[in-house]
This record gives structure tokens, C-alpha cells and sequence, in this order.
């Protein structure tokens, strides 16, 4: 983190505060008195305009984006507007992709062009899916030839590889120095890049041979040569490499920056902690969105009909599993009118069945996104859950049917209670666990959809194995 970082970081409390006061502030004036008509409303809003300016002024760019996400379109491209043209570049790698996409839509050539002056390479390459073709072409044109091949190179790379995330401001030594030469070499330098904790050692061919961690810079006799100090670096990545599993290494092993090498070993870039908390937020999300349907990030305040594009695909398959289920309920409502305690019971069955099963679903679902969990071991995973259902099945599926007992005076019924709860928390494992397994071995996302398709499985599954189980002993 860089010290204008540092002086700019916002305290929670502080920022929500601030938001407070820019929600307060774009709130519709009062009507002005009938002998103040003619001046107040251009003062009023010439008033209004420079408290918004000063509430937003010396925030983070990451404090804006927050802001700005919490605004509706109106009011956001009000804020948008008095934010100062060297932070509009920052701010827009801040925001969600949705709202990037509204502010983008409102920016002319010219203002795209100064949003990017102030961005390195890695960054413009992060906005440059999002420009118009001619913006970008403007931007590469704009960049020195070094500059140019490094957009260009991670341009060149797919969003889910590390490619497309290194950085390229970095610091390198040769290993023949000494530990004198190569503190008077970092003083010459105007700063470090940030999450500067290691430099990485390279030869005359830029192959990295080693990294010196800064720590160990200090601490040791400055006339030692950097080779004799240096460790080899077991954490190295390559831009083909995934990026979920490289955001893993880093939770791991605690890393900070680790190098990014071509396939001969040559220092091509490296992988920062920012960029990688980034990738894990970003994974966490689309894993949220994802298993209740959602096909893609959604701004808070998009249009009904974005919205409604967003996530009808998913409402129309749980409203066929929700008429399934219902047919299901008509096939058995000759019993459920011969005994009326049926439909007061038969939904407890069915919501701890979606309930455990959303469990279930949840734990397999993490652990594939860890690694932990193979096709190989998934039949003794299976084995593992069914007797965790089980267990459960007994105890708790025992206390709702001596509840029924007693409500309804009812033994038989207690007992169906009972084996109807227990086999539908069977239900619920072995889909929770085949779900994902089956979306994994067809190359989908095991999260996709998941929770909708366990729940409707238990719903009617539940409804079935009660009212069927109903329909044999107490009907």
C-alpha cells in the first residue's frame, strides 16, 4: 500500500457516515418559500453540489465505488460527475462490473481517454474488454512500445488465468551483487511497487534463479552477495495457470507476491495479494449467485427488465419442479381428505429435507472449489453423508413423530412421521452430494442451479415418500 493509500483509507464507521450524508444530500429539496422562488433553486442546488463534492473529496477510490453502487442511476451519474477526472480510471476498477457497464455507457471518447492516462498496463488491460474498439485502439496508440506489449500480453490471456492479473511493476537483482549495491539501487528508486515484501533475482536472460525477501535484506551483512542470501522461490506460477487455484497457493502459503514465469523460466511478471483477495471475492459472489439461479452480476438498481432477464431461466425451472410437486400432492389428496392431520405435517418433511440437503450441497460444493474432494472419494463421501441423514433421520424424525403422537393422538402416524423424515434426509444427501458431482463431471459449475435443484428434489421427493408411506399404513 502506497502512502497516498495509507493518508486515504476511510474507517468503516467514517465511510458509512459519509454515505449517510451523500443519500441525506441528493434527497429532493423542500419547495422553496413563494417570496424565495426565483433565487433558491439555483442556489440551493450550486449549495447542495459543493457539499456532495466535499463529502466524496479525498476518499479512496474503493470508498467512491462503494458509494456509487449504493445510488440509483440518477443520483450515481450526479456523484459520478464531481468526482475528479484523475480518479475515474481507479474508481472504475473498483465498482462491479454492472455498474462499470452504466458508468461507461455515460462516458465520451475524450473522458474514457483521461480515465486511462493515470492506469498501468495491467490495469487498462482489466478495462479493456469494456471500452469501445476505437477507445482502445486511442489508449494502445497512446502507450510507449513496452507499455503496449504488456496490455497486449495480458489482454492475450483468458479472465480464469493468471495471465490476465499479473502485474508487471517489479523489482529485479542480479544474483553476482552485493546486498550494499542493491540497497543503494532500491534508494535511487522514486518508490516500490506495492506488496513489494521480496525482489526476484534473475540472470543476463532474465530467467529467475531465486528471490531475496526484503526482510532478509536488512538483516544481513551488506557485503554478502545476493546469492548468498537468496532462496529459491517453490512458489512460482506460470499465465496459463488457473487463477482459483493459484488464489489457494496464496491463502496457503501466506504469500504476498509470488513471480509469474514463461515456460523457459524467464520472469514474465508477478501475482500480488490484492489481485488475489480479488479473485476470491469475485469466486465467493459468482458462487452465490450461481446456485440460487443467477446467471450473471446484477446491478442493485438495473432495469425490471434486466433484472427480469437476469433471472427468469431459473424461476421457470423451479416453476415446473413447484407444479411437479403439486402434482405429486394430487395424486395422494383422496388420503390427505380421509386423514385433514396430513397437510399440517407433510411441509415439515419436505423444508428439513431442502434444508438439510442445502447443507449437504453447500460443504461438497466448497470442497471442490478447495480441491479437496476427487470423483475417486465421492462414493465414500456419499457413504459418510447417508449415515450423518441417517443418524439424523432417527432423532429428529423420532422427536416430530412423538409430536405427532401427541398432537394427534396417533402412534401410526408418529411412526410414518418418523420413517417419512428419515428417508427423505437420505434423499437429501445423496443428491447433495451427486448434484454437484455430476455438474462437475459434465465441465459445468457444481454450484450452478444447486440449491433450486435440491430443493425441488426434497419438496417432492418429501411429499411423495410421506404421503406414500401414509397412503400404505393409515389409509
Amino acid at each position: 500500500m502506497s502512502m497516498s493509500e495509507v493518508e486515504t483509507s476511510t474507517p468503516h464507521s467514517v465511510l458509512q457516515a459519509r454515505l449517510a450524508r451523500v443519500h441525506e444530500l441528493l434527497q429532493p429539496a423542500e419547495a422553496p418559500q413563494p417570496a424565495a422562488e426565483a433565487a433558491a433553486p439555483a442556489a440551493g442546488i450550486d449549495s447542495r453540489t459543493a457539499q456532495l463534492t466535499r463529502e466524496i473529496e479525498g476518499l479512496h477510490p474503493a470508498d467512491i465505488a462503494f458509494i456509487l453502487e449504493t445510488l440509483p442511476p440518477a443520483e450515481r451519474r450526479e456523484v459520478w460527475n464531481l468526482v475528479k477526472a484523475d480518479q475515474d480510471g481507479e474508481i472504475l476498477l473498483e465498482v462491479s462490473d454492472a455498474v462499470r457497464e452504466s458508468l461507461l455507457a455515460d462516458m465520451d471518447k475524450p473522458e474514457l481517454l483521461a480515465a486511462t492516462e493515470q492506469l498501468d498496463a495491467e490495469e487498462i488491460a482489466d478495462l479493456a474488454e469494456d471500452l469501445p474498439e476505437d477507445v482502445l485502439q486511442e489508449v494502445l496508440h497512446r502507450l510507449n512500445a513496452e507499455e503496449r506489449r504488456q496490455v497486449q500480453t495480458a489482454m492475450a490471456w483468458e479472465d480464469d488465468q493468471v495471465g490476465a492479473i499479473m502485474d508487471f511493476d517489479m523489482v529485479t537483482i542480479r544474483e553476482d551483487v552485493t546486498l550494499e549495491t542493491v540497497l543503494r539501487y532500491l534508494r535511487r528508486l522514486k518508490e516500490l511497487p506495492e506488496q513489494t515484501d521480496k525482489l526476484f533475482v534473475v540472470n543476463h536472460d532474465m530467467l529467475l534463479t531465486g528471490v531475496l525477501p526484503i526482510r532478509w535484506l536488512l538483516v544481513n551483512d551488506p557485503a554478502k552477495l545476493v546469492s548468498e542470501v537468496m532462496a529459491p522461490d517453490a512458489n512460482t506460477f506460470h499465465p496459463e495457470d488457473d487463477v482459483a487455484g493459484t488464489a489457494q497457493a496464496f491463502e496457503r502459503y501466506d504469500l504476498v507476491t509470488a513471480p509469474v514465469v514463461d515456460a523457459d523460466g524467464r520472469l514474465i511478471g508477478r501475482v500480488t495479494i490484492n489481485a488475489m483477495v480479488d479473485v476470491i471475492r469475485e469466486e465467493s459472489d459468482a458462487e452465490v449467485r450461481e446456485r440460487f439461479g443467477l446467471l450473471e452480476d446484477e446491478d442493485m438498481f438495473a432495469s425490471v427488465w434486466r433484472s427480469l432477464r437476469n433471472r427468469w431461466a431459473w424461476l421457470a425451472i423451479n416453476l415446473v419442479t413447484a407444479f411437479i410437486a403439486s402434482r405429486v400432492i394430487g395424486v395422494f389428496e383422496g388420503s390427505i381428505q380421509k386423514l385433514v392431520a396430513l397437510a399440517a405435517l407433510m411441509p415439515i418433511v419436505a423444508g428439513i429435507g431442502g434444508n438439510s440437503g442445502n447443507q449437504t450441497i453447500t460443504m461438497i460444493v466448497r470442497a471442490l472449489a478447495l480441491g479437496q474432494v476427487s470423483p475417486a472419494s465421492a462414493r465414500r463421501l456419499l457413504r459418510k453423508e447417508l449415515g450423518v441423514a441417517l443418524v439424523n433421520g432417527l432423532i429428529w424424525g423420532g422427536v416430530i413423530g412423538v409430536v405427532a403422537v401427541l398432537l394427534y393422538d396417533s402412534v401410526p402416524l408418529g411412526l410414518v412421521m418418523t420413517a417419512a423424515m428419515t428417508l427423505n434426509l437420505l434423499l437429501a444427501a445423496c443428491m447433495g452430494v451427486l448434484i454437484p458431482m455430476t455438474l462437475l463431471r459434465f465441465g459445468r459449475d457444481p454450484a450452478m442451479g444447486s440449491s433450486v435443484m435440491i430443493t425441488a428434489l426434497t419438496d417432492s421427493g418429501g411429499f411423495f415418500i410421506f404421503l406414500g408411506l401414509a397412503t400404505l399404513f393409515l389409509i
